[in-house]
């Protein structure tokens, strides 16, 4: 799985790029780069997209993405209307893994943020009493002199390193199975799925992608991703719906259509096979899985 490749681009005369991001709406591109990235969203809410992880995000959320996993902040709808006034601010950090040269790392003093670079991978969230504080010092960073910040970017990643409330994000096997040669030919389609499952998504027109006809491209792709593509479709539309479901906004019929679901029983269906679980029941089971946390 190959999506859009962006290059970030140091800040002049810097090892590492700090940037306030701040726009109507985050740009809706599903993409990855060779530099890790330290989020602290500002402002905003909506949907992330980390590797094969979906989920709901929040204000005061601090997340780190390893190099190369595919990634994209999807803003809620409300923020893509016409006359909307909402924005959409995060505070994100930039860095390749040898900003400090190859062997930095490797100094016995060291050893517990290249463990943390290794996590990364997958994408992290951190929780816990200590977030504000850890937040607090990357705000500080633009203020700094050049070797002071590259100390309290330092004391950032090892105070990161050192956290043990965090969640570990994507599958274990994505950034493998996104390596492979053999998925070059999907790096289009998963792009287009990505960015338009909530639509009505034909074979042919996916097909056409590829460049191979219908029958020829449904083997295909069930070969390489052990599923049909529209069970792949499916799966992904559940995700975004069981982020909806926990955000307690909208009606189980907005959720559905919202989704990519032409219907309540189509949804109610496809929702059960993907979880195991009713709707319902899958916001029975977390609300509860909350209470005992």
């Amino acid at each position: 799985m190959k999506p859009l490749y962006l290059e970030r681009s140091s800040q002049q005369n810097s090892s590492f790029c700090i940037t306030l991001k701040r726009y109507p709406h985050f740009m809706k591109i599903w993409h990855y780069h060779s530099e890790l990235e330290l989020v602290v969203l500002l402002k905003s809410t909506g949907t992330r997209f980390i590797g094969d992880h979906i989920h709901q995000f929040n204000e005061g959320e601090l997340i780190l993405i390893g190099k190369n996993l595919p990634h994209m902040w999807l803003n809620d709808k409300v923020y893509f209307e016409e006359n909307s006034s909402l924005t959409a601010s995060a505070l994100v950090v930039h860095f390749k893994e040898e900003f400090l040269g190859k062997q930095f790392w490797a100094t016995p003093e060291m050893n517990a943020i290249p463990k943390l670079f290794e996590r990364a991978k997958r994408g992290i969230k951190f929780n816990g009493p200590k977030i504000n504080k850890i937040i607090a010092l990357i705000k500080s960073l633009e203020k700094l002199p050049d070797f002071k910040r590259v100390l309290a970017l330092l004391n950032i990643l090892q105070e990161l390193a050192l956290e043990t409330d965090y969640e570990l994000l994507a599958r274990d096997s994505f950034l493998d199975d996104f390596k492979k040669p053999e998925k070059k030919k999907l790096e289009p389609i998963y792009n287009y799925i990505m960015n338009n499952f909530k639509e009505n998504i034909s074979l042919n027109d996916v097909a056409a992608l590829a460049y191979m006809n219908p029958s020829s491209f449904s083997r295909y792709f069930k070969r390489v991703q052990h599923k049909t593509l529209k069970q792949y479709i499916n799966e992904l539309r559940v995700g975004y719906a069981c982020k909806l479901l926990l955000e307690k906004k909208y009606s189980m019929t907005d959720i559905c259509f919202e989704s990519g679901f032409n219907n309540l029983s189509n949804f109610n269906r496809q929702f059960k096979s993907v979880t195991s679980f009713s709707p319902s029941d899958y916001l029975l089971k977390r609300h509860d899985s909350d209470i005992k946390k």
